[in-house]
């Protein structure tokens, strides 16, 4: 059974830097693509970042580009997404996802594309 775990969230300032871990399990992330998104109270998910089971393709939505990043752990079958700056719009619950069967083209930034889930991890930001 495919599980996706996310951990690293909690409490910080606005500023602060933080790195949110999502570990695969039941399955090794050889193929297709995976994802983050978040979603704050009163409002809908929103894509962040992907990246392809190679890493050589990343994608980062522009609202997060230059502050977000979307990386790879390859032994450990691990990706990360480093939150730098954080602000208080940034406040939500934070979702990495799974799209074994992305092949080619672009990376999967619709939540109807992903089929894998995780729990969900909580990062509020505070003044």
């Amino acid at each position: 059974q495919v599980q996706l775990v996310e951990s690293g969230g909690g409490p910080v300032q606005s500023g602060d830097s933080l790195r949110l871990s999502c570990t695969v399990s039941g399955r090794a992330f050889n193929s297709g693509a995976m994802g983050w998104f978040r979603q704050a109270p009163g409002k809908e998910r929103e894509f962040l970042a992907a990246i392809s089971y190679s890493g050589a393709i990343r994608r980062h939505e522009d609202s997060v580009k230059g502050r977000f990043d979307i990386s790879k752990d390859y032994p450990k079958d691990t990706v990360y997404l480093q939150m730098n700056s954080l602000k208080l719009e940034d406040t939500a619950v934070y979702y990495c996802a799974a799209d074994f069967n992305w092949a080619h083209g672009a990376l999967p930034t619709s939540d109807f594309q992903y089929d894998y889930w995780g729990q969900g991890t909580q990062v509020t930001v505070s003044s």
